[in-house]
């Protein structure tokens, strides 16, 4: 009976000292499950939910030296309010140019595509070269996909959800491979969801 007070005793004090270390990482993993729901959705607070995580990614990221993260959690910041400002628009002007979900074209598809290796080719070098980053061209690419994705979802075309899936896959290995667990899981999360975000998206393609 002592031993197992003992060893109960002893796991609460791991869980809290580990929770003591990665809570500002919990809440960001809470945030951004939070904002993939209301993304799937199409209700507007997702915004501003993303801006929350931001702040929270943004101590995670610079402690774990992912730059690239980092610095994406800046844009993702901007991003939202521009996303924010966007969908209020087309909700007002009830227009349907901004207010609807679009699909995208093929010379869309090749200019994010191309903008995208651009960008993984550029921060990755700028990351192996000038930062003590741990996995410069896995951090470059994860980075870069997200931008074009975040982009993709403020102007609400159908693909972004596509987007998502591959960066968060390769996102996952990323931060298993620096033990961010909790992250590991929300972007597991991110991934699944990812495929339901598309199918309800493109059925309210449809129903339009």
């Amino acid at each position: 009976m002592y031993h197992e007070l003992k060893v109960r005793i002893r796991i609460d004090i791991l869980m809290f000292s580990w929770f003591s270390e990665h809570y500002i990482e919990v809440l960001g993993c809470v945030t951004g499950l939070i904002y993939l729901y209301f993304s799937i959705k199409q209700i507007i607070w997702l915004w501003p939910l993303g801006i929350l995580t931001s702040f929270f990614y943004i101590f995670v990221f610079f402690n774990e030296k992912f730059y690239a993260g980092m610095v994406l959690q800046v844009y993702y910041f901007f991003i939202s309010i521009y996303g924010w400002y966007y969908w209020l628009k087309g909700e007002k002007e009830e227009s349907k140019d901004l207010g609807n979900v679009k699909i995208t074209s093929l010379k869309e598809w090749f200019i994010f595509l191309l903008v995208t290796l651009l960008l993984t080719v550029i921060i990755g070098y700028v990351l192996d070269n000038y930062t003590d980053s741990p996995l410069p061209y896995w951090d470059a690419f994860t980075s870069s996909g997200s931008i074009i994705a975040t982009w993709m979802l403020a102007r609400k075309y159908l693909e972004n959800w596509l987007f998502w899936i591959i960066v968060d896959f390769f996102s996952m290995g990323t931060y298993f491979y620096k033990g961010l667990y909790p992250t590991v899981l929300l972007f597991f999360v991110y991934t699944s969801l990812a495929f339901i975000g598309y199918i309800t998206w493109k059925k309210h393609l449809k129903d339009e």
